[in-house]
């Protein structure tokens, strides 16, 4: 859609801002931000309404929040004095009042001949229909408790329950980070079941009072309107793990009676001893989807408290090791250092739980960057096999076949992986997964194109910023490869080529040789 106002062009499938014909240069979360006041301007947009949708609710100063909004004023020829375009509303927070009217970009006319964003997405779907087999969504669970530091309590019996059915191969369960997008806000079942592509959505409530826990639950059928199944549970907090096996059996009578009697199904998991041990795992989680450096050290400390009170907790051990795995490949943490960790705690999720899908995961990343990579595919095969619905472990299983010279099946899992979860904030991970590929195969402008897709969605991912700076690279765009490389520092101060020669996990010289060659042309040494 094309947003016109004044002399100004908003673009939204082109990410594009222009002043007649002049294109304005605008930073990625300054043209979100202006692309999220211009789509609500009937209403003023708070400063936590534009955090949720700019910054995926992570905490952010109210110094780089003024900066994006000066910014945003800039960029449009408006000023904080005159608020011609953006206003600000005293303790409410902002409003865009221009006038503003609407055409529809017509596709197949970008200039290099390029699929728009929205072309991508409808690929997406289009390569990847729904299964033959009951698709369902389970939104965070509502805490009830009034204490909002609770929430990971009852986000947790969410994420449990999720887990629960990703491991039935006969549900198409979207992952945790797709439904969590929703919490708090008050979103129509039916928009959410058409926005994930589901016929099932599970709602529900905790409330915690003191060693007393009151769920409840209510599975409905989007398509219809109707409530299938609900109940309410009050039980002593120690009994909440037969809680979320109970709710899970009884979604799983209610949507596929047939398979249920014929599969003699029970929820097939094995709990940890201590609940101060699943209480901190929660916790550790709810950092670890975060994606930064700060909130992956603090995830780290939860799940060592974690595996501390329970060394036997596969889950706690797996996530751990994941972590640590991450922070190496980010560049956060040396390799050498991080990788040994890892291994130690994927072992021990192995011998705790070889069941769990995320001890099998997290062996798969130990392998990778040992460059055991025929194991490294077991693993993840291995862990998609315990959960087929397991977005993260669909991820790196493309990874690890793109690091192998096996592209065009990376490319898959990486869609696979959006397809899942296509509102997860480790969606950035998943286009730079896929923009690699891309790399791979020699498509430089569709690598840079989803390389800038998963940089838009995270600024500061730093494998979205390699892809791009090889990418345009090898594509001969020197001023992009420039630009891209002078961004690549800044969120990778440490980047150079004997980092990458020594850290990137390829399994052939000539896609080694072949990715430094990218950097070579954009000027790194």
């Amino acid at each position: 859609m094309q947003f016109l106002f004044g002399d100004h062009m908003l673009d939204d499938e082109r990410r594009e801002l222009r002043r007649g014909a002049e294109a304005i240069a605008v930073e990625p979360q300054v043209f979100d931000l202006l692309i999220y006041l211009v789509r609500n301007r009937d209403r003023v947009v708070s400063k936590d309404d534009l955090i949720d949708a700019i910054w995926g609710g992570r905490a952010v100063s109210d110094s780089t929040l003024t900066s994006r909004i000066n910014a945003a004023r800039k960029a449009v020829g408006d000023n904080g004095q005159d608020q011609k375009l953006i206003r600000t509303v005293a303790r409410k927070g902002l409003r865009f009042v221009g006038d503003v009217q609407m055409q529809p970009l017509l596709l197949g006319l970008h200039p290099d001949g390029a699929r728009s964003q929205s072309e991508f997405h409808d690929s997406l779907r289009a390569a990847l229909p729904l299964p033959d087999r009951p698709a369902i969504a389970v939104l965070p669970f509502v805490n009830m408790s009034g204490e909002p530091e609770q929430d990971y309590f009852s986000d947790g019996i969410s994420e449990d329950i999720i887990t629960a059915l990703s491991k039935l191969r006969w549900f198409f369960v979207i992952a945790r980070n797709s439904s969590f997008t929703y919490k708090g806000k008050a979103v129509h079942l039916k928009q959410i079941a058409e926005e994930l592509g589901v016929r099932y959505v599970v709602e529900g409530s905790v409330r915690k009072d003191g060693g007393r826990v009151r769920i409840t639950a209510q599975l409905n059928d989007v398509t219809t309107g109707s409530h299938i199944w609900a109940e309410r549970y009050d039980r002593d907090i120690a009994d909440v793990f037969a809680v979320q096996d109970e709710i899970t059996e009884a979604i799983v009578a209610a949507i596929e009676p047939q398979l249920y009697a014929a599969e003699n199904f029970r929820a097939q998991r094995k709990p940890p001893d201590s609940m101060d041990a699943w209480d901190l795992v929660m916790r550790g989680l709810s950092y670890y989807w975060r994606l930064t450096r700060q909130d992956n050290v603090v995830a780290q400390a939860l799940l060592e408290k974690a595996t501390a009170i329970d060394p036997n907790y596969g889950q706690a051990l797996g996530v751990l090791a994941a972590s640590h795995t991450f922070s190496a490949h980010m560049g956060w943490a040396e390799m050498a250092t991080a990788v040994p960790i890892a291994e130690r705690a994927a072992f021990a999720a192995i011998r705790a739980d070889s069941e769990d899908p995320w001890a099998h995961h997290a062996l798969g990343n130990v392998y990778l960057f040992r460059r055991r990579f025929d194991d490294s595919l077991a693993e993840f095969e291995l862990a998609l096999r315990l959960n087929p619905n397991f977005s993260l472990a669909q991820a790196y299983y493309g990874l690890t076949l793109s690091y192998c010279g096996r592209w065009k099946e990376a490319d898959l899992a990486a869609r696979r992986a959006l397809r899942l979860s296509p509102r997860d904030p480790f969606s950035a991970l998943y286009y730079g997964i896929a923009s690699y590929a891309q790399f791979s195969g020699r498509n430089y402008d569709e690598a840079m194109r989803l390389a800038r897709e998963s940089i838009r969605q995270r600024s500061d991912f730093v494998g979205g910023h390699r892809v791009l700076t090889a990418a345009a690279g090898m594509a001969g765009k020197d001023d992009v490869a420039f630009a891209a490389l002078k961004e690549l520092r800044r969120a990778q101060p440490n980047i150079s080529m004997a980092w990458l020669a020594n850290q990137m996990p390829f399994q052939h010289d000539a896609d080694r040789k072949h990715y430094l060659e990218g950097f070579r042309r954009a000027g790194l040494e």
